[in-house]
């Protein structure tokens, strides 16, 4: 029970150092990792940037020659594949590690147990899976596109209490207050790319930059555009990192957009709008973690109905817009309450004066867009 306890507080540690990756790590996980020797800390690390050495080689680097017979609590399995660095298990084989403790296995297939394997046959123990549900908190966009084949996908909306995004006319500058789009700038800083639809530029012209918040790369801007109505005017495009998705572009619309900076795909659905399916695959190989949808009712309905949004970040005001205003999502109504879509909330905040409840997508009914 006593080791457990101290294995406990020395994992819960490296969970502490991986969440300082949380803005810079992307497209890596977010990975820390603690090294102890006699019921001592010898050596801490946490993963920075891609590129760069990863948690166990800086906390190896800080032990210095106590690594040698020490333990190791790391938050994700070490790798065992040369990528954009060496294998960490070779570092720690001849550092002389005696045991290492892993809060998951790497859902990367390269490594998914292999890192594991070649410790253990270099008669290392390995113990995985110690406070594994935090470990997958710090990385649910690195899980999702290794397992899934796209990225995990919050929608964030801001809305009065009746689910009202807008006025009837359009109007929503501003439903929430100071305080909650502030905190909208936290979930932007560790997005892989922030989402939008062409509707929502036309209306209110959002740069969807982070801002206030210190960086040193600025998310991947896409807009779902279908037929290429962005303005080549548009602050989406006054600096580099647009992504626009067409469905029927015009030649010459295409020119002008990738004359104004924009970088232009073409993702065609039967139906003739953009195959959003699609674009998070495509998303995905460009190795696109974390997304975060601010869009209006059309496109968090498609994306919702279409099973693509896992998690809703929603900031709801102290005020009341009426039943002719717009909602959240644009979505075929519902005949029996067992088509609905049900969620957990996991998070319920005071932001100034407004609420943000955090609630995941648990379960879709078996044909939500029919």
């Amino acid at each position: 029970m006593a080791q457990l306890t101290q294995d406990r507080r020395y994992m819960a540690r490296a969970v502490e150092l991986a969440q300082r990756g949380l803005y810079t790590t992307d497209p890596n996980p977010r990975v820390g990792c603690v090294i102890i020797k006699d019921g001592v800390i010898v050596g801490e690390g946490w993963h920075a940037r891609a590129g760069e050495p990863h948690a166990e080689v800086h906390a190896l680097r800080a032990a210095g020659d106590n690594a040698r017979g020490a333990t190791v609590y790391v938050t994700l399995e070490p790798c065992c594949h040369y990528g954009r660095t060496p294998p960490c298990t070779d570092a720690l084989i001849r550092a002389g590690v005696t045991r290492v403790v892993s809060a998951m296995q790497d859902p990367n297939p390269q490594v998914a147990g292999k890192g594991a394997a070649a410790l253990m046959q270099a008669h290392i123990p390995v113990e995985m899976g110690l406070l594994q549900p935090l470990a997958e908190a710090l990385n649910p966009g690195f899980i999702s596109r290794m397992r899934r084949g796209r990225p995990f996908v919050r929608a964030k909306i801001a809305a009065s209490l009746d689910g009202r995004t807008a006025t009837a006319r359009g109007e929503s500058k501003w439903i929430t207050g100071d305080a909650a789009r502030a905190d909208v700038q936290s979930f932007r800083a560790r997005s892989s790319a922030v989402m939008t639809g062409i509707g929502t530029v036309l209306a209110d012209d959002p740069a969807l930059t982070v801002r206030a918040i210190p960086i040193e790369r600025q998310p991947l801007r896409v807009v779902a555009d279908s037929r290429l109505r962005l303005p080549k005017t548009a602050k989406i495009l006054a600096s580099p990192g647009a992504l626009v998705v067409a469905a029927d572009p015009n030649p010459d619309d295409t020119e002008t957009l990738k004359q104004a900076g924009a970088e232009i795909i073409c993702l065609p659905s039967p139906g003739g709008e953009v195959d959003l399916p699609a674009l998070m695959q495509y998303l995905a190989a460009r190795e696109v973690n974390e997304v975060l949808l601010e869009a209006g009712p059309t496109l968090c309905g498609a994306m919702l109905t279409q099973g693509l949004i896992d998690q809703l970040i929603l900031y709801f005001a102290p005020c009341l817009l009426g039943d002719q205003a717009r909602g959240m999502f644009h979505a075929p109504a519902l005949k029996y309450l067992t088509d609905r879509i049900e969620l957990k909330i996991t998070e319920v905040q005071a932001i100034g004066a407004d609420w943000r409840i955090v609630a995941e997508v648990t379960a879709m009914p078996p044909n939500p867009a029919e």
